[in-house]
């Protein structure tokens, strides 16, 4: 889906994907980072709808 240009310009924009990741916090905060189509910069957001979340690794145990 294409993130809308009106969308795009009222979000913060990340020069790196590392800038973004630090800026996101923890995986428990609910946010992720993505490229955006737009302004080719980085946003972050909390929408999953339409999005793949990679898998952890076979080997790595998820705590319940």
């Amino acid at each position: 889906m294409r993130t809308r240009l009106s969308v795009c310009k009222r979000k913060r924009r990340f020069g790196s994907e590392a800038e973004a990741l630090a800026a996101a916090g923890t995986p428990k905060t609910g946010l992720r980072h993505y490229r955006c189509d737009r302004c080719r910069s980085f946003h972050l957001t909390s929408r999953l709808k339409g999005k793949r979340i990679p898998r952890p690794p076979a080997n790595e145990v998820i705590a319940r």
